[in-house]
Parts: C-alpha cells; sequence; structure tokens
C-alpha cells in the first residue's frame, strides 16, 4: 500500500512541544511562534512573517489589508482552493475568473489585463504546485493600474522566482501549512507582509483587534482595543512542531526532490512520445516538489488510470474542481473570457504519491505501475 501523503514528522517536535509546555506559554507568539517568523524573514529575505491558524486565515488577513470591500473585484484564477475564493468573498468582493495557462496550470497572465474594469481592487495569483506564476507580467500590470497583488503560495514554501521566494514578490504573501504541505502544524499558515506600512495593521488584525503586540514589545503602557481583528494566531504547541521541521527544511526538500525527480526522469519519455503530458518548470523558476501530476488524455482515461493503480495499492487523486463551474462559484463571481483550459486540464490531472520519507522502493513501485498503464493502453 502507498498512500498518497503523509504528514511530515521529525523526532525533536515532541521535545520542543514539551518546552513549551514547561514554559506555560502555550498560547499564541510563544518562543517557537517568534522562532518560526524569524526562520522565514531571513531564509526568503521577507519584510515581516506572522504565523497564523491556516493559510487561510492569512488569506483573510491579506484581503483585509487590501481593503476590499462590497462592490471590489478581484481577478484570481478559478483552479484553486476555495480559499483563495473565499476570502475575497468575505471581504465584500466579487469575483472575476480567468483561464490558466496548460504548461504550469497557473493563471494566465496574458488574460489579467483584459479582465480589469474599474472596480478592480486586487489580483490574486496562485503558485500551482509550487511553480510560479510570471511574477514580472503580473507585478508589471498591477503597478500600471494601481491594484494590489497577494500571492497565495500555500503551496510554494522553499520555491523561488528569479531568485526571489515565492510568497515576498506581490504586496502579501499567504503559507499554508496543513498535514498535506511540505511542511506542517497540523492546522496553520503564514502571512507574508512585503510593506511595512501595513505591518501594525496586520498584527492588530491577528490579535483581536488589539495592539497586544506593542504592548508586549514596551511600545505602550497597556492595550485596548483599536479597530476590527479577529483571532489568527496559533498554538505555540503547533509552532514547535513547524519548528522541528524548519531546522532540517533543506534535508525535507531535498527527500521531495529526490521522489519527483525519478518521477519526471521515468515519466518523461512517455511526455516526449505525446502520450502524457508532465510538470513544467519556468525558467528562472525553482520549485519544490509539492505534488508530482501526471496529465492522462482526457476524463475517461483519468479515471481508469486512477483505478489502476488502486487496485496496485497507489492512491492516486485529482485535483480542484474548478471554482467558476461550483455553486458558490456562480453565485459570488464570473469568469471572464473564455474557458480554454480551465476545465479541460482540471480533467486530465492526477497526482502521484508525494511526502517526505517517501522510499526508494515505493517509489519504483508506482513508477513501474504507471508505466505498465500506460504501456498497456494502446495508441
Amino acid at each position: 500500500m502507498v498512500s498518497f501523503n503523509y504528514p511530515p514528522y521529525i523526532e525533536t517536535a515532541f521535545d520542543y512541544m514539551k518546552q513549551a509546555v514547561d514554559s506555560h506559554k502555550i498560547c499564541g507568539d510563544g518562543d517557537f511562534t517568534k522562532r518560526c517568523n524569524r526562520w522565514m524573514e531571513e531564509r526568503f529575505g521577507a519584510q515581516k512573517v506572522l504565523l497564523t491558524t491556516s493559510g487561510t486565515t492569512a488569506l483573510d488577513m491579506s484581503a483585509l489589508l487590501c481593503g476590499i470591500k462590497p462592490g471590489d473585484e478581484v481577478i484570481l484564477p478559478s483552479y484553486t482552493f476555495s480559499s483563495t475564493a473565499t476570502s475575497f468573498v468575505l471581504a465584500g468582493a466579487t469575483l472575476v475568473f480567468v483561464d490558466i495557462r496548460p504548461d504550469t496550470m497557473n493563471i494566465d497572465e496574458k488574460k489579467i489585463e483584459e479582465a480589469i474594469t474599474d472596480r478592480t481592487r486586487a489580483i490574486a495569483v496562485v503558485h500551482y504546485a509550487g511553480m510560479a506564476c510570471d511574477m514580472d507580467a503580473v507585478m508589471d500590470i498591477a503597478q500600471r493600474h494601481g491594484l494590489f497583488v497577494v500571492e497565495d503560495a500555500a503551496q510554494g514554501v522553499m520555491s523561488t522566482y528569479k531568485g526571489r521566494a515565492l510568497g515576498t514578490i506581490g504586496d502579501f504573501g499567504c503559507y499554508s501549512f496543513h498535514e498535506t504541505k511540505n511542511y506542517s502544524m497540523g492546522e496553520g499558515g503564514a502571512i507574508v507582509i512585503n510593506r511595512p506600512e501595513f505591518n501594525e495593521r496586520a498584527e492588530i488584525l491577528r490579535e483581536k483587534g488589539t495592539n497586544r503586540s506593542k504592548f508586549f514589545r514596551g511600545q505602550v503602557d497597556k492595550y485596548t482595543w483599536v479597530d476590527f481583528g479577529d483571532s489568527c494566531l496559533p498554538s505555540d504547541l503547533n509552532a514547535a512542531y513547524l519548528w522541528a521541521q524548519l531546522e532540517v527544511a533543506d534535508e525535507i526538500n531535498k527527500d521531495r526532490l529526490r521522489t519527483w525527480n525519478a518521477y519526471y526522469e521515468a515519466f518523461k519519455p512517455l511526455a516526449d512520445a505525446g502520450r502524457i503530458d508532465i510538470p513544467t518548470i519556468p525558467e528562472g523558476c525553482t520549485h519544490n516538489a509539492h505534488m508530482f501530476y501526471i496529465k492522462c488524455r482526457d476524463l475517461e482515461e483519468r479515471t481508469r488510470f486512477i483505478a489502476h493503480l488502486r487496485e496496485y495499492g497507489i492512491t492516486s487523486v485529482f485535483h480542484y474542481i474548478p471554482l467558476h463551474s461550483a455553486p458558490a462559484g456562480l453565485k459570488f463571481g464570473r469568469f471572464h473570457g473564455e474557458d480554454v483550459y480551465t476545465t479541460k486540464e482540471s480533467e486530465r490531472l492526477a497526482r502521484l504519491p508525494m511526502y517526505y520519507g517517501l522510499s526508494e522502493s515505493d517509489c519504483e513501485y508506482v513508477i513501474e505501475k504507471v508505466l505498465g498503464f500506460f504501456n498497456g493502453v494502446a495508441e
């Protein structure tokens, strides 16, 4: 049996969680939370990073920091998880979906500008599978039209675009540390604030609308309710679990890349022969091996492919149902232009097992059964 995913675990995690308990500080913004924030700021060259209770919470904060209000519009891809959309809906925005590029499954930067109206407030990009969007093009459009850019980098921790960490290029970046991600705290995330004028507002939002962060830094002699906010701080126990992984982040990244590269080399001949499509790495980008996917010929072949792997105890899954075709997508947004690739490509894509610690023997077994399926299928 080869599972699709196992959450990452490092043995020092329990020691660190015990340290948090012994310190009598297991709520938000304890020592391990601060260590994680500082590590990401230093490693990614980020202006400011704050751990949150989820990647969704980070997106919620970003939408509010952008000043989204009812009547505003936000441009985003339809091929993404609901959180990308829901966060802007909560702030009152109308969603404007545009098509994706088939090579990366990311938003098609060439479709963005024609979707802009006088109500457009922000562009939300999603770095699917840890592969960067064309951020030069996106930032150029945003700057010319005076728009915010939010990077949904939930899958992009440790990936880069032209030497810059994903999440640090737009106005705000959002990471996820859900158990399905490369680095996990069970449930959790982080917001990256790339403009210092938003630092204080972000802290207030995250701290239930209070200036409590300034109080603990000694900048005010008492704290009080100063603005709208929410409870976005994760427990320091969760941060302690994550900290154990960040200490060996490169080891985890290397391990995942080993599996990804093995898949890539094994399946490239099939891709070269036009039998399948496999991930594309854009020039100037490095990725974090968040996932490896295969694109079958069509939905029917994908269904048979997933069933074939299941027969051999291998779990393969497809991914998002395009949001613009979902009930909430129809209610809260519209698709601008033609859906050339979003639906078609989503119906072809199947994800293979990928996690830290996947053994070489299990990887080879997956490769064997994938090749067996396609070699046994008539042209």
